[in-house]
């Protein structure tokens, strides 16, 4: 299997408190904005490594940004990040949502391939990370193992992986995963995975939740 034949299975992550060890800063050729109303076509585009592709999935992004956003969209631009260049272009993007008003998410979290191995994403995440209050914990977040490079930065960061079989209204393709992410990781980082359950006050507030907003 290549990377790109990796699919699309569904994980989640959970993070009861913050390892503050992994915490960096930005380099200062970069600096953090957050994302203008004018730019949400840039945000739309961020998920996906080609222009077909943003084009293909362009009416999905706009859907979930309406159903999920839409009744607050001025706190949607609040929470969601950019980091650009000297020139202003967006580089990078990461934002918090509270999902159905209930619990905090990490979502969208993405550095351009051009721009990876820089040290961009974990500053960034550190960023939206020092964002959240103790209060707002435990963090959850969605992803797949074609991201194994973010699974391994969000293990860093204190994120553990979930066992339960369904989260919501969505299976949770762990045990399918794990091959995957063994294959691919550096034994060391594979290793430092953790794998825990997720609270019950999570799951029952999934419940009757049939959207997806994380």
């Amino acid at each position: 299997m290549t990377e790109d034949e990796i699919p699309d299975y569904n994980i989640f992550m959970m993070c009861e408190q913050l390892n503050e060890n992994a915490l960096t800063r930005l380099n200062k050729d970069y600096y953090v904005r957050n994302c203008k109303p004018n730019e949400l076509h840039i945000w739309k585009r961020f998920p996906f490594d080609n222009i077909d592709l943003a084009r293909e999935y362009d009416e999905f992004m706009t859907q979930y940004f309406i159903e999920t956003y839409g009744k607050n969209e001025d706190l949607f631009f609040k929470n969601t990040l950019f980091v650009c260049d000297k020139n202003d272009t967006p580089i990078a993007t990461c934002s918090t949502w509270k999902a159905y008003e209930k619990f905090y998410t990490i979502q969208w979290f993405k550095t351009l391939k051009s721009h990876e191995g820089k040290g961009i994403g974990r500053a960034l995440f550190s960023l939206i990370m020092k964002r959240l209050n103790k209060s707002d914990y435990p963090i959850f977040l969605h992803t797949q193992p074609s991201s194994f490079h973010a699974i391994k930065l969000y293990s860093d960061f204190g994120f553990s992986l979930l066992s339960d079989v369904q989260i919501g209204s969505r299976t949770n393709d762990l045990e399918k995963s794990l091959p995957i992410l063994k294959d691919f990781m550096p034994k060391i980082e594979y290793e430092k995975l953790k794998i825990t359950s997720a609270t019950t006050s999570f799951l029952q507030s999934l419940k009757n939740e049939t959207s997806i907003q994380f």
